[in-house]
């Protein structure tokens, strides 16, 4: 069965609701995971999804921050969110898709958003990057990523808000002291990857050493000239699914839309049973 997943930081739900009906029009995935919808669970505008044919909606949102979705064409089986650091900031969904969705083997799909992390990269004296840290910490340490490890068959997505590798980054050298590429956060970032046995599937097909990103920032007169962008954007899986993943998408154009997100979709094709 061809299983088509995407994910978006989409940075309010509702402000860019015109551009999801575009992406989704134009791409349409059986799932598509948000980030930052920025908007309290009564407020999610669940009926325009029905009306093109979305009709299967898990929201974990409040008002004015933070906020993970996952809508979907085909029935979730259930739904399940945890909170981290004793913090309750919407910032995970889980959904599980089972016989119903057409899958002989239920396989679950884990949406995030990670702490940005704030400016300056010292947790002393910025709570901001001591939280991401921490966040990082505890998902390493997750079920989520025990289960992972011992069989699961599961896919983790999300604006997980680290680049980790040389070429995740425009410039390796200039962004060593910037959040989202800093040596510590990295660090953390792959403990968590290699506690789940998570495969990163993007960099599957495209080769570390070529340039991937995901997110241009809003501060670039030109974006696309400038292109310094970032990956942190992720499609992870685990070791179950890993060699089903058939495809990878990087809908950058997106970033040009009118009133756009500083984040694109990504989109992984699974070949589930």
């Amino acid at each position: 069965m061809r299983f088509v997943v995407s994910t978006w930081n989409i940075n309010s739900v509702r402000l860019r609701l015109p551009l999801v009906r575009r992406f989704l029009q134009k791409y349409a995935p059986d799932v598509l995971c948000l980030q930052e919808t920025k908007c309290p669970d009564d407020k999610f505008p669940r009926g325009e999804f029905e009306k093109i044919g979305y009709p299967h909606v898990a929201i974990y949102g409040q008002k004015g921050y933070h906020g993970v979705a996952t809508i979907s064409r085909l029935p979730i089986e259930s739904t399940q969110k945890e909170n981290f650091c004793q913090k309750e900031d919407c910032r995970h969904l889980a959904v599980s898709f089972g016989k119903e969705a057409g899958l002989k083997k239920s396989l679950a799909i884990h949406n995030f958003y990670v702490p940005a992390g704030g400016d300056e990269p010292d947790p002393e004296i910025n709570v901001k990057f001591a939280h991401k840290l921490s966040f990082l910490d505890e998902l390493a340490a997750h079920t989520i990523s025990r289960d992972a490890k011992n069989g699961a068959r599961s896919i983790l997505v999300g604006d997980l808000n680290v680049a980790p590798l040389e070429h995740d980054v425009w410039s390796h050298k200039q962004m060593l002291r910037v959040v989202s590429h800093t040596p510590v956060e990295v660090e953390k970032f792959e403990a968590f990857r290699r506690s789940g046995g998570w495969i990163d599937v993007m960099r599957s097909f495209v080769p570390p050493e070529e340039k991937l990103y995901t997110w241009w920032s809003y501060r670039a007169a030109d974006w696309a000239a400038a292109d310094r962008g970032r990956r942190l954007d992720h499609i992870w899986a685990s070791d179950q699914l890993a060699d089903r993943v058939s495809s990878i998408r990087i809908a950058r154009e997106a970033r040009g839309w009118e009133r756009p997100s500083d984040h694109v979709p990504v989109t992984a094709t699974v070949e589930a049973e």
